[in-house]
């Protein structure tokens, strides 16, 4: 339901020199009541703050504040689903892969089901431990309003490994230590096939 609103002093002055024109449809005039007291006008708001920082004429640009919206490869990591021992010889880089893949250099739809064959063989030789090399990728302009990340294979890679059919066969997923690849490699640790 609309609230109704009273009319400012000037409005009602505006009105009665318009309604004293008009012709009548009824016999009985219809009287406007006289303006009440106004309540006090509100304090006026101070003024709004800029939305863009201050600058000077010739100034250089600053580059906007970039924020990362996907998550990073620790947050992409499964939790420790492994013995803590055995994945602390691993992470160290003192247990040795027995197989090893290097995908690097190759495009996505290229990598996916060479890393699907990688793994299931793997498993189906018995192995536990491989090392599957993605490498870092290559640090190109970003000009575009939306940010790219520097390395598809090495985002991908961890995203496929827990998806059927690779999901069931892994354990556990880390980056390898400095001496396999550092952050270019991951270590995958295979169950056992049962």
């Amino acid at each position: 339901m609309a609230r109704r609103r009273h009319l400012t002093p000037e409005e009602a002055d505006l009105w009665r020199s318009v309604a004293s024109t008009a012709r009548p449809m009824h016999a009985a005039p219809r009287l406007l009541p006289e303006p009440a007291e106004l309540p006090p006008a509100p304090e006026p708001l101070p003024p709004a703050r800029p939305r863009l920082s201050p600058f000077a004429l010739g100034e250089k640009t600053r580059l906007p504040e970039r924020r990362d919206l996907a998550p990073t490869l620790p947050q992409i990591l499964a939790p420790l689903q492994m013995d803590a021992r055995t994945h602390g010889k691993m992470t160290r880089g003192k247990l040795a892969p027995e197989a090893r893949i290097d995908l690097h250099g190759l495009t996505l739809s290229e990598a996916h089901p060479e890393l699907i064959r990688f793994i299931l063989n793997a498993q189906s030789q018995g192995m536990r431990l491989v090392l599957v090399i993605t490498g870092k990728g290559k640090q190109r302009e970003d000009l575009g309003p939306i940010p790219q990340r520097m390395g598809a294979l090495r985002h991908q890679v961890p995203h496929w490994l827990r998806l059927p059919p690779l999901g069931p066969a892994v354990l556990q997923v880390s980056e390898a230590h400095l001496k396999h690849g550092g952050s270019g490699a991951y270590y995958v640790y295979l169950r056992r096939r049962g």
